[in-house]
């Protein structure tokens, strides 16, 4: 197995584009191209890289990112540069999926819904400008042709529903210079030709993929086309989710139900401003700036993590909020990459890290 097949999946699985402009996801340590396992985890840290050592796996790919700042030196005076050395020494990689994966329909947040139990469950505050639509013209005769090759290029995706797009009949003018090699009609010559405009969405990240079909299937020399970013919110990119129990629990009980599933040593909240719980917003990680949108939506109970003294208070008796600490909410994350990457490589070797790496500890 090499690098670079990992790494392409990853980049098509979780596209760097949808991580916060603050993030750096993506390959950060480069080791050997010939791989010999993978090694899935929330945190990498010295104690990790010595176990993929020892577990034969030279590509850790992990949730948090281990380069977050500029670094000037190797010294080895901070974890993260012993880190790092510890790594490069070994020849091993490290790749990390971290906003991306945040910002996913079927990410981080997805999965701690489930493990909580959530139905009918969507993304909390979805990104705008993440849609783009593509404008052609294509001769009556090739709409089809050019058609499906951009559906198969992932375009035309709406909902739950695919292979969607507009068409418009018109006639299109064109007249080739002497050095030109027309579809149809003679260089030199004003040509009017029978064309279907095609309108078609799709998610930013396949815009080269796009574009490159596009130019594959059409039959002309030089394609026209337009690109126009859209202002729709995207539903299936963005922060935090929303959805519903089965059935309305009482709130202490769901709280205590939640520390048991998380395994957590605590869980802080605001005052008990309801009686029952039955819709629930989650954000793995730092999310008390998704605060307004759980209220929003009309949730009962937002949980996350790292909520500050002051923010508790935002609260302010409509809605509870519940920190149960930032490992304890994203730390299923390890076994969503770990399907993920089995299930396209079923016959390589890919483990779940055994170390903790939760600095918090609880007395």
């Amino acid at each position: 197995m090499k690098l670079e097949q990992i790494i392409s999946f990853l980049d098509e699985l979780v596209p760097f584009h949808y991580a916060e402009s603050y993030d750096n996801v993506g390959l950060l340590v480069k080791g050997a191209e010939e791989l010999t396992g993978v090694l899935v985890t929330l945190d990498c840290t010295e104690e990790v890289v010595a176990e993929a050592k020892n577990s034969q796996c030279n590509l850790i790919v992990c949730h948090h990112p281990i380069i977050f700042k500029g670094i000037k030196r190797l010294t080895g005076s901070h974890y993260v540069e012993r880190t790092l050395m510890a790594a490069i020494r070994q020849n091993i990689s490290i790749y990390a999926v971290h906003t991306n994966l945040d910002n996913m329909l079927e990410g981080v947040n997805k999965t701690l819904s489930q493990k909580i139990g959530l139905l009918q469950t969507e993304i909390l505050f979805p990104q705008i400008s993440t849609l783009l639509k593509l404008q052609t013209y294509v001769p009556e005769s090739e709409t089809e042709k050019v058609s499906n090759a951009l559906f198969e290029a992932g375009a035309g995706h709406i909902g739950a529903y695919s292979e969607c797009s507009f068409r418009v009949q018109g006639i299109g003018t064109f007249k080739g210079s002497e050095t030109s090699q027309p579809y149809v009609g003679k260089s030199g010559e004003r040509h009017y030709e029978k064309e279907n405009k095609i309108e078609i969405l799709f998610p930013r990240h396949l815009q080269s993929r796009l574009i490159k079909a596009l130019k594959q299937s059409h039959p002309y020399e030089e394609v026209a086309y337009d690109i126009i970013p859209l202002s729709n919110h995207n539903p299936t990119i963005g922060a935090g989710m929303i959805g519903d129990l089965p059935h309305p629990v009482p709130s202490l009980d769901f709280l205590k139900q939640l520390k048991k599933i998380l395994n957590t040593g605590i869980i802080r909240h605001t005052p008990i401003c309801k009686d029952m719980i039955q819709r629930v917003a989650v954000c793995g990680g730092s999310g008390g700036f998704l605060l307004s949108e759980a209220m929003r939506a009309r949730a009962d109970v937002f949980i996350t993590a790292d909520i500050t003294y002051h923010h508790f208070f935002d609260a302010d008796g409509k809605i509870i909020m519940a920190d149960v600490g930032h490992f304890e909410s994203e730390q299923f994350t390890k076994e969503l990459l770990m399907n993920e990457i089995q299930k396209k490589f079923p016959t390589f070797a890919v483990l779940i890290s055994n170390t903790n790496t939760n600095p918090v500890n609880y007395l």
